[in-house]
């Protein structure tokens, strides 16, 4: 059984996600399996490239900062584009392609993935210098991820 809790900023674990500090804010092991929450503060640079998810969906809440999401297409130029605002929630379906990034310098998001086994893939990669997403084809297809496009230009 999942347990009950209740985490303000600050409080999750902390970790390296390539340049990156991420913050564990509920983990898969907490809930069973049923959710991971991810808190990270993106700069451009971070965007991920466009991809795939087939054993999860993705959530994001925009917490401070403006965030672009490109969704629905195997092409970043053939993606629907939306504009997220502080506040902001966005659903993106499993097997749905779909990519984001900040708009100002930096931005806060909660990142919710339900199941919560995503988690061990971000967890895996540590620290470097950049993002390396081609490096890693292997083992994000271990996760179910499927890598489509780059990622939009910072």
């Amino acid at each position: 059984m999942s347990i009950p809790l209740v985490r303000n900023p600050g409080e999750g674990t902390l970790y390296r996600y390539y340049d990156s500090v991420q913050e564990q804010v509920v983990s898969n092991a907490e809930t069973k399996g049923v959710v991971t929450v991810l808190r990270m503060t993106m700069r451009p640079a971070d965007a991920p490239p466009l991809h795939t998810h087939s054993r999860e969906d993705e959530s994001w809440v925009v917490l401070s900062g403006r965030v672009r999401f490109w969704v629905g297409s195997a092409s970043l130029d053939e993606c629907d584009v939306h504009d997220a605002e502080p506040g902001a929630y966005v659903f993106g379906p499993r097997s749905v392609p779909h990519t984001f990034q900040p708009l100002t310098t930096t931005a806060e998001v909660l990142v919710i993935n339900n199941p919560g086994a995503v988690e061990g893939y971000f967890r895996s990669i540590g620290s470097a210098d950049a993002r390396h997403d081609t490096d890693h084809v292997d083992m994000l297809a271990q996760y179910g991820l499927t890598l489509l496009d780059g990622p939009p230009h910072a």
